[in-house]
């Protein structure tokens, strides 16, 4: 397994251009295909998650071309994919997974679906029983939680439902509401909290009609999908990372250029913001229904405090860097209501705890969070990524502050959302 040594730094700086929005380049893919016309995708996110994305619609008739991060999608409108003639393989995509699934729901067609070994180990329960409410069949499902490989058969007759999700989840959601662009009447999604809207947002500016009351939104069935082109924002959650390297580096700044900052995605600077960090935005604007801005981040005496409740679902994929952060806050910062993390690439409550400890944190692992006493003296040293890219790229913000070199093995996974992490985590260390 491949493995990274990073060193410490005295300061880091500068400005820096961040990959494509990892969970909207899936959507476009996925709208794209769906759409009754010809959809150019500019800032795609060529990582390998979202390619499993591009490859899987491909597999199914859909002419996708592209040449360095834009797309061009030839759009099959709702009925005008194909069987594939062999197993889709999800890799380590949950995102390309679930809502495929969604899409599948309405489609008359068997799909078998896999995925590498981590996202073999991910639950499909939450996605299953709702879509099989709608019509879809999974076949030779025999155990809970259920896991890939997957057969599943859609139905040209898909039910609409009303469901009340027991977790916020933007992927339970968005696989509901793409199954019910083919439901003969309106289809609901209840959550107990906010999660992120980018699939709402995208399908209301394809001509999908929308309609969101609180923490409910409902999709008309029967749609048309109208999706000329989509601009992706940066992605946030990558974002995070150098903004905290900034938080904890840099009296000069690092500055993120033209980052997605939807309120649903930017729960990770409302906690940053709670722990005192100095983290602003300029340049505000809004593309596609998708609010932009610059951001920057700069050192920051930072203190503990609370991460629970209706912040978690916005800020669930920052909770590795955030935990790095709070080692370096002055007091104890609480992680609540975060079980989710348990049953991503990694479990990431326990992998944060074992890790982060053998650089020297006080962190201690609760069922549904951490409990993390700072600041501490990290100290470099073998750590391991346990195949999460979240994790790996957390592990490397912690090596920068802490005393002596850290060796981070098996970081190929960090490929799947970011493969230019390591270039740019150079390139701030130079602008210092």
């Amino acid at each position: 397994m491949p493995s990274k040594h990073v060193v410490p730094l005295a300061a880091v700086g500068g400005t820096v251009d961040i990959p494509g929005d990892k969970s909207i380049s899936h959507r476009a893919v996925i709208l794209g295909a769906l759409s009754n016309r010809s959809c150019r995708v500019e800032n795609f996110l060529v990582a390998e998650d979202c390619l499993r994305s591009v490859d899987a619609f491909r597999q199914m008739g859909t002419v996708i071309e592209r040449d360095g991060t834009t797309l061009q999608i030839q759009g099959q409108g709702l009925e005008g994919l194909k069987p594939p003639t062999r197993p889709i393989d999800c890799g380590n995509s949950g995102t390309t997974t679930r809502l495929l699934m969604g899409v599948l729901t309405g489609q008359p067609f068997e799909v078998t679906l896999i995925g590498d070994a981590s996202l073999s180990r991910r639950p499909m329960d939450r996605v299953i029983e709702p879509l099989s409410r709608m019509g879809a069949f999974f076949l030779d499902v025999k155990e809970s939680p259920a896991h890939l490989p997957l057969r599943m058969l859609g139905s040209r007759n898909v039910r609409p439902l009303e469901w009340k999700s027991p977790v916020a989840s933007a992927q339970v959601k968005s696989a509901i509401l793409l199954a019910g662009l083919y439901a003969s009447g309106p289809t609901v999604v209840m959550e107990p909290s906010l999660s992120r809207d980018h699939t709402e947002r995208m399908m209301k500016a394809c001509g999908v009609t929308v309609e969101r009351k609180g923490n409910q939104v409902t999709v008309r069935g029967t749609a048309t999908v109208r999706a000329n082109q989509f601009l992706v924002p940066g992605d946030l959650s990558s974002a995070a990372f150098f903004l905290a390297a900034g938080l904890l580096k840099s009296s000069s700044g690092v500055t993120v250029r033209g980052v997605g900052v939807n309120p649903t995605r930017a729960g990770v600077l409302e906690v940053i913001k709670a722990m005192g960090g100095e983290c602003r935005l300029s340049r505000a604007t809004e593309q596609g229904g998708e609010p932009i801005a610059d951001v920057t981040a700069k050192a920051s005496a930072l203190k503990g405090t609370e991460i629970k409740g209706e912040l978690i679902p916005r800020a669930i994929d920052e909770i590795p860097i955030l935990a790095v952060l709070a080692t370096q806050a002055r007091g104890r910062t609480v992680i609540s209501d975060a079980g989710e993390l348990r049953v991503k690439e990694s479990d990431r409550l326990a992998a944060l705890r074992e890790e982060l400890s053998k650089m020297g944190a006080r962190i201690t692992e609760k069922p549904d969070g951490l409990v993390i006493e700072g600041p501490a003296a990290l100290r470099g040293a073998a750590v391991n990524s346990h195949g999460d890219h979240r994790l790996a790229m957390s592990l490397a913000i912690a090596a920068l502050t802490a005393e002596g070199p850290t060796t981070i093995d098996d970081v190929d996974c960090v490929a799947t959302s970011f493969p230019s992490f390591w270039d740019l985590l150079a390139q701030i260390g130079k602008a210092a």
